[in-house]
């Protein structure tokens, strides 16, 4: 499983995220992703943790916690739609 954690500060770095997913088990990823153009940070992170059990913890405890000045949004992350697999219909 996979960790989403939205409405992130843009000053967190992967070893803020580290530290703090830590208390729950042994972080083995962590991606902040950032803009193409720009190069910033675009508000939101992924985790995983060593074990399910840690991460269900982890999202229990974070969501809706303040850090850094923002109420985190934390929850299972949704696996990415495959862009070219969607069919577009048109009507006719």
């Amino acid at each position: 499983m996979t960790i989403y954690i939205g409405n992130l500060s843009y000053r967190a770095t992967e070893d803020d995220l580290k530290e703090v997913f830590a208390d729950y088990g042994t972080v083995t990823r962590v991606a902040l992703p950032t803009d193409r153009e720009t190069g910033r940070m675009r508000g939101f992170a992924f985790v995983e943790l060593e074990e399910d059990a840690q991460e269900d913890a982890a999202i229990a405890e974070l969501d809706g916690a303040e850090w850094m000045g923002r109420q985190l949004k934390v929850n299972k992350a949704k696996p990415k739609e495959d862009s070219r697999s969607v069919v577009k219909r048109v009507s006719a």
